[in-house]
């Protein structure tokens, strides 16, 4: 990746619906140019998809939560596609610590979190809560830096 490259991942992450004119613009290159370099960063794996960011107090999905999972190794077979499954599970990670999964899961309401973690403690076993009471940071791109000298 060359400084023009980060340049656009930087602004596709800020505004994926960035025109290919608005682009050319800001990287001093043509529209063919930018189109190609973002499809060359698309097949690389470097951009893996697009997405909307939605409100999700305004479609009524009012609670946040980060749910700990403590899964033996041979349930964890089971265990992905089970969450995979689930809409309300947004991100779920594979951690170190007492803990083997950390799950990020929105819901309506905190009946409807208490179901799953139910659900979740039935088939799985034992789990640690942390309902979140606000967001200081909301989920963001990493800022691409210019490239050294030797880059």
């Amino acid at each position: 990746m060359d400084k023009i490259d980060r340049k656009i991942v930087n602004i596709l992450q800020k505004n994926a619906r960035a025109s290919l004119k608005d682009l050319s613009k800001e990287c001093f290159i043509s529209s063919p140019a930018i189109a190609a370099r973002i499809s060359k960063l698309e097949r690389s794996g470097i951009i893996k998809g697009y997405q909307a960011t939605i409100n999700l107090e305004k479609i009524d999905f009012h609670v946040k939560a980060f749910i700990q999972v403590q899964l033996e190794p041979r349930q964890k077979k089971e265990f992905y596609p089970y969450v995979q499954q689930i809409p309300n599970v947004i991100e779920c990670n594979c951690v170190t610590g007492d803990f083997s999964e950390v799950m990020e899961v929105v819901f309506p309401s905190t009946t409807d979190l208490d179901d799953f973690i139910n659900d979740i403690q039935q088939r799985f076993g034992k789990t640690s809560t942390q309902i979140v009471f606000s967001t200081s940071v909301n989920h963001r791109g990493v800022q691409l830096s210019e490239p050294t000298e030797k880059e």
